[in-house]
């Protein structure tokens, strides 16, 4: 899609902090960081929600997790314990209608968290 901002940074149009990327996934950082990690992880194919993605490719969200696992243990929370979250839609608070999953960890996170 060309107004968003998510594929613009896949395309490199845009600047991100990268931290992982393969032919599938690309994983940056939060430019508003709610925790001391604060990533997303966003299939490079534009999906506007979980929904979407799942119905469209089941395999990309798979390629999201195993990236959010080999992420989390080369920085060293998989051990401490960290957070997913995907927000859908309007009432999700979803702020880019393209996949993706913000990882929050190294703090002790609070519950509910909405």
């Amino acid at each position: 899609m060309d107004d968003c901002i998510f594929c613009k940074i896949v395309k490199k149009e845009l600047p991100a902090e990268i931290i992982y990327e393969d032919d599938f996934v690309l994983a940056f950082n939060d430019i508003s960081p709610q925790a001391p990690i604060h990533f997303l992880v966003i299939p490079k194919a534009h999906y506007a929600n979980l929904s979407g993605a799942a119905l469209a490719d089941e395999g990309i969200i798979e390629k999201c997790a195993v990236a959010i696992a080999k992420i989390t243990h080369d920085i060293g929370i998989d051990k401490t314990g960290h957070r997913v979250v995907i927000n859908t839609g309007k009432d999700g608070l979803q702020t880019v209608d393209h996949l993706h999953f913000h990882v929050l960890g190294q703090r002790m996170l609070q519950w509910p968290p909405g």
